[in-house]
């Protein structure tokens, strides 16, 4: 057996497993596997690709290992461990919803909402934060304000914690409770909430296997419409929010209409739906 494998060979090889597996983007994938179990980012995989760079059997096989588990579905953050997010990396693993790229566009709503706020300190609240994600991008990003991150998932808090503390935003508090009762000291002192709250019905099966069978139930499912937890959000915002506070809302492409008549029935004033990059219905903000 030879003892060294061409970076070639196994992209080659490991693009086409991940094709065969309807892996939507087996290319990237491929690449980005190879360069996690090497320590190199995806141009330098390309590079040593064209250059006939070799690696060992024991790296090859490692490699294809990894390969195999993301033909099987399983996430590509998961078998690597992380999650970029916006100009920060995440930890995420089993039991933690893993952020997606949409959300990013998301808590740009939140972020410039609490650059624009008035104190000089303002507050910003993400309730359901799961790895912090959106909790974490506000307090980098927004370095005067204060960012509380509540998650009532004991698997998911796990990760809460461990990204808090990686980041090490001094700004930034991570709060396990129920996002019903959370924060009662902070009762209309907040300039911003936002939530990606679970708003998938309850009948509903995702599509892609590596949501169905991989995230947490907990962050996926909102009852029969799917907007049981919208509605506690909007009732936790209107306390926490202070007059004129902006509440931001991550929801489903077909779901806009729905929360707006919600949050009007609440109360809410200047209530928005806004479009993703692909021109879906993917967020919702209102004014307290």
């Amino acid at each position: 057996m030879n003892s060294i494998v061409s970076v070639a060979t196994l992209r080659e090889e490991s693009v086409e497993l991940l094709a065969r597996a309807g892996v939507p983007t087996p290319d990237v994938d491929a690449e980005l596997l190879i360069g996690h179990m090497l320590g190199l980012s995806r141009g330098e995989v390309q590079a040593k690709a064209v250059t006939g760079t070799v690696v060992s059997v024991r790296d090859a096989t490692r490699i294809r290992a990894a390969v195999e588990r993301r033909a099987a579905r399983e996430p590509l953050q998961h078998i690597t461990g992380v999650a970029p997010f916006r100009a920060i990396e995440l930890a995420v693993g089993p039991g933690v919803f893993v952020p997606r790229p949409e959300t990013e566009q998301v808590a740009q709503f939140a972020i410039d909402a609490l650059r624009a706020a008035a104190a000089p300190e303002p507050i910003g609240v993400d309730l359901g934060t799961g790895s912090g994600a959106i909790a974490l991008a506000m307090a980098t990003e927004v370095p005067h304000a204060r960012v509380y991150g509540v998650e009532n998932s004991p698997r998911a808090f796990v990760w809460t914690k461990q990204n808090f503390r990686s980041i090490g935003a001094d700004n930034a508090q991570a709060v396990f409770n129920d996002l019903a009762d959370a924060l009662p000291e902070l009762d209309g002192a907040v300039a911003v909430v936002i939530s990606n709250p679970p708003y998938i019905p309850a009948g509903a099966i995702p599509r892609d296997p590596e949501v169905r069978l991989f995230d947490p139930e907990h962050a996926l499912y909102g009852g029969g419409d799917g907007l049981d937890v919208v509605r506690q959000v909007s009732r936790t915002a209107a306390r926490l929010l202070h007059p004129g506070g902006t509440l931001v809302l991550e929801h489903g492409e077909l779901q806009g209409r729905a929360i707006a008549a919600l949050l009007a029935a609440d109360g809410w004033r200047a209530i928005a739906t806004h479009r993703d990059l692909l021109g879906r219905d993917r967020a919702t903000t209102a004014l307290r």
